[in-house]
């Protein structure tokens, strides 16, 4: 699968002049359709010159600004598609015996790492590691084991970790809770779901830190976020993948406890001692 536009923007953000990256920020911060507007629409919302967008545009290897539009075209199709509209249709084996689905499991986890800088890794590590904040996390319908998984972890490494459970009316309660001091990770994939992103917008209002694990596509929740890590979820199957994301969860599980290794050691042998 072709590197999607967010994990282009990803590799290459770093390089861009002020206004080129002012320009990629626009363009996650409202994935896909400022990207469909025209040029001199796009310009005026990221508040950048028509040339600029244009720069933008090539920087990410397209050749004029049509062709992005299309791409972002076939993306934002392969975002609404049901799992009724994917393939099920059986495939020859892969190499060494393994299935197509593992194949493109091993593929996505690979990519997703490819586009998230040791940078990157740092200042969420740093975020989750700041000992006066709280840290919540939540999931959408298949994702939110992911997210009682890290919280978890996270329980053991570090106090005033809290998972989002049941109904969204209780989410909100816990909205009262939360300030600029405070982390909220969030795990959103295609088809994203409505209740995570006025659970983010209203976070996010209060201050919050939001680190959103989420597909190639963009969960809507991109705009609010600190971070955004793109993880690849396709495979030749009725179902995306939430291999990459776990993967991903467990990596910032173990940096974590590195980053806290007297504070967590700590905790855990007190742990070990009330059992």
């Amino acid at each position: 699968m072709a590197a999607s536009i967010a994990e282009l923007i990803a590799d290459r953000i770093d390089a861009m002049p002020t206004g080129e990256r002012r320009a990629a920020q626009a363009l996650v911060a409202n994935y896909p359709m400022i990207g469909l507007k025209t040029v001199a629409d796009f310009s005026a919302q990221a508040g950048v010159s028509s040339p600029t967008i244009l720069r933008f545009v090539a920087r990410l290897g397209f050749q004029n600004y049509p062709e992005f539009q299309s791409a972002l075209t076939d993306e934002l199709a392969a975002q609404l598609q049901s799992p009724a509209s994917r393939t099920t249709a059986p495939e020859p084996v892969g190499h060494r015996g393994a299935t197509p689905v593992v194949e493109a499991t091993l593929e996505n986890i690979r990519e997703t790492f490819r586009h998230v800088s040791r940078k990157q890794v740092d200042e969420m590590v740093a975020l989750l590691a700041e000992r006066r904040s709280k840290v919540f996390l939540v999931g959408g319908r298949f994702t939110d084991p992911i997210a009682r998984y890290m919280a978890a972890h996270l329980t053991i490494i570090r106090p005033n970790v809290f998972h989002l459970a049941g109904q969204e009316s209780n989410w909100r309660d816990r909205l009262i809770d939360m300030g600029r001091r405070d982390v909220m990770l969030i795990f959103d994939i295609r088809r994203y779901q409505d209740s995570l992103v006025r659970l983010a917008e209203k976070a996010h209002q209060r201050g919050a830190q939001i680190i959103l694990f989420t597909d190639q596509w963009l969960s809507p929740i991109a705009r609010f976020s600190r971070h955004v890590v793109a993880g690849r979820t396709a495979v030749p199957s009725a179902w995306d993948s939430s291999a990459a994301l776990f993967v991903f969860a467990e990596t910032l599980i173990g940096e974590l406890t590195r980053a806290l290794e007297q504070d967590s050691a700590r905790r855990i042998r007190e742990m070990e001692d009330l059992r």
